[in-house]
């Protein structure tokens, strides 16, 4: 039995975490709430990839023994990411994968769900800059926010297949994003 939830309820949740997070609990710490917030996604990833992968492995690998690692290289992990988890995330494939075969991975998903309903008002990228942030301004910031918690996802599930790694996001236009991952040695 498919345990399935709306995708309305997962983006109100998103949406209801980063307003708690970062305008009640942390309102005047915005790195704490982007630190808690991703803390949350790194768990939901970890959980997530205790049901799903080793699903996927016994699949996948059921002709080698369990004695062999999970997956031979980084790539193959990032590329099980790519195809297979995030499909079964996002309901789609991610659209670019990058990488420059040292450790560094670049994600391109041009739709990603989670921001397709945002949008930022023309108007407030012309007001002043907080002096904290220089180069963003405090609609951008706030955008930011919501990809914390898939960063975290995306941790989480590398760091249950033994990929230690730090992810961070970039938003070039909306609703197009990319997410960094680079793998510690």
């Amino acid at each position: 039995m498919v345990r399935e939830v709306a995708e309305s309820c997962v983006d109100t949740m998103l949406m209801e975490m980063v307003a708690m997070y970062s305008g009640r609990f942390y309102a005047n710490k915005p790195e704490l709430a982007a630190r808690r917030i991703e803390a949350i996604g790194y768990q939901v990833g970890h959980q997530l990839s205790e049901r799903f992968v080793p699903v996927y492995l016994i699949i996948v690998f059921s002709r080698y023994t369990m004695e062999r690692p999970r997956f031979s290289d980084h790539l193959e992990a990032i590329k099980f990411i790519c195809k297979d988890f995030w499909s079964e995330v996002f309901k789609k494939q991610i659209d670019n994968l990058k990488t420059n075969h040292r450790g560094t991975f670049v994600l391109q998903d041009n739709k990603f769900r989670w921001l397709s309903r945002v949008s930022i008002d023309p108007s407030s990228e012309k007001e002043t800059e907080d002096p904290s942030t220089p180069g963003e301004s405090k609609a951008a910031q706030a955008v930011s926010m919501y990809l914390y918690f898939p960063c975290g996802i995306i941790r989480g599930v590398l760091s249950n297949l033994g990929i230690p790694c730090a992810v961070s996001a970039d938003i070039s236009s909306l609703p197009t994003c990319s997410f960094v991952i680079r793998v510690k040695a």
